[in-house]
């Protein structure tokens, strides 16, 4: 049997997009750390399509674009207390592949359940999918607070809502 410990202050790795659940991703993760007593490490990921023809964008940085997303993320999540042991990294690839790579020296993986890009009606993204799947430790997969709408009362007009005394089959 293999032993799979960790040496002591493996970090809990957090994928960073800069979207809103990568930021409560950091934020779970940075309560989390501070309970275990281990470092965060902010990871973030770029990647570039290779593009042919007249309109290839010759002077993007992914890297600057990535490292100031990650710094905002950062800076939103902790503002001027960031967590002891934050380190933070931005690199080229995948980001689930990234990720999956930073698991292998890493004790928790953090991620928010939706990040940028993608279909607005996934309740994973893939990135979060792959993570939870492949990842060689544990995954938090970090959802956003389901917004709350303005309760309707059975008494209002027009409401479907029944008031809890009321029976079920009254109209």
């Amino acid at each position: 049997m293999e032993d799979s410990t960790l040496p002591q202050g493996a970090p809990i790795v957090v994928g960073v997009d800069g979207s809103p659940e990568s930021v409560l991703a950091l934020r779970a993760a940075g309560r989390l750390a501070g309970a275990l007593g281990c470092p965060v490490k902010a990871v973030a990921a770029w990647h570039l399509e290779p593009v042919y023809g007249p309109y290839a964008v010759s002077d993007w940085n992914g890297e600057s674009v990535m490292r100031q997303e990650l710094q905002r993320a950062l800076a939103d999540a902790f503002g001027a207390e960031p967590p002891a042991g934050l380190a933070s990294k931005c690199c080229r690839g995948r980001a689930a592949a990234v990720l999956l790579e930073e698991s292998r020296e890493a004790q928790m993986l953090v991620v928010g359940s939706r990040g940028h890009g993608g279909f607005a009606g996934l309740l994973l993204g893939s990135v979060s999918s792959a993570c939870a799947a492949h990842a060689a430790c544990p995954v938090l997969v970090v959802h956003a607070p389901k917004p709350r709408g303005p309760q309707t009362n059975a008494a209002e007009p027009g409401s479907t809502r029944r008031a809890p005394d009321e029976p079920a089959g009254r109209s």
